[in-house]
């Protein structure tokens, strides 16, 4: 097998109701020339597959890289879940689960109507709780850049470290991870692509146009504090919690009108 594919395609492109470029192309900071496309679906299983017998059909994987390679410049790699999962990962502030919500009308591939319904809920979404999963990938980042990770000083992408004397990609998404907490956190809101100034910071970090690590780890640990002091003061607009409720009754719904129950 030449690419790699993981769970039931059939599930997943009949149920699909919604499908959107994510990761770098949707946050605006992509590369020519360096960046793969990434994709996120969602879809509805089947009756069979959810209060049926047939086992749950939770998510599909499709990488035109075969198992183990790398994906590069022109790979796609999509991921797809079920609306049951995609909640669930929603509802949690998952930074990269709620790119679907806000992602630009031109970056959208597939919307049903059901798909409008679920990108009009996001601000349902959005909390203090999702705040502090943006600060927990923002860490999870920085921990690899600085080789503290699970895969210990050895970096992924070597090549960057004896270009720029550090992995830039790890670097970036950190900055960015950083900006957008703070954009959520301030203003309620993910705004996509990224606004010019913060998207221009990240960019510089990731072309290699910031030689010294050092200042790049001054940059991401100054937005951070300027997080946590709106999360510690309570000057947020956000709430605690995600609305639950509102998004289990929507899903209810959605999962009926599907099924023509």
């Amino acid at each position: 097998m030449n690419h790699t594919e993981h769970g039931n395609r059939d599930v997943a492109v009949r149920g699909e109701i919604l499908r959107t470029v994510v990761g770098s192309g949707v946050h605006g900071i992509a590369i020519a020339g360096t960046d793969d496309h990434d994709e996120m679906g969602v879809y509805i299983e089947p009756p069979a597959n959810v209060v049926g017998t047939d086992g749950a059909a939770q998510h599909f994987v499709f990488r035109t890289q075969p198992e183990g390679a790398r994906s590069g410049p022109g790979d796609t790699d999509l991921v797809s879940y079920s609306l049951h999962k995609y909640l669930r990962l929603a509802t949690k502030g998952n930074p990269t689960a709620l790119l679907p919500l806000y992602a630009p009308e031109d970056t959208v591939l597939t919307v049903t109507p059901l798909g409008e319904e679920l990108r009009a809920l996001a601000p349902k979404f959005l909390s203090r709780a999702a705040v502090h999963r943006f600060l927990g990938y923002l860490a999870a980042q920085r921990d690899r850049l600085l080789g503290r990770g699970s895969r210990g000083n050895v970096p992924s992408r070597p090549e960057l470290v004896a270009k720029y004397g550090y992995d830039v990609k790890y670097a970036s998404h950190a900055l960015r991870l950083a900006y957008q907490g703070l954009e959520v956190a301030r203003d309620a809101r993910l705004t996509l692509p990224m606004p010019d100034a913060e998207r221009e910071r990240v960019l510089r970090v990731k072309r290699g146009d910031v030689r010294d690590l050092d200042d790049v780890l001054t940059e991401i640990a100054a937005v951070q504090a300027r997080v946590e002091d709106l999360l510690d003061t309570g000057k947020t607009p956000l709430p605690d919690e995600p609305d639950r409720r509102a998004i289990s009754e929507w899903s209810v719904s959605a999962h009926r009108r599907h099924w023509g129950w």
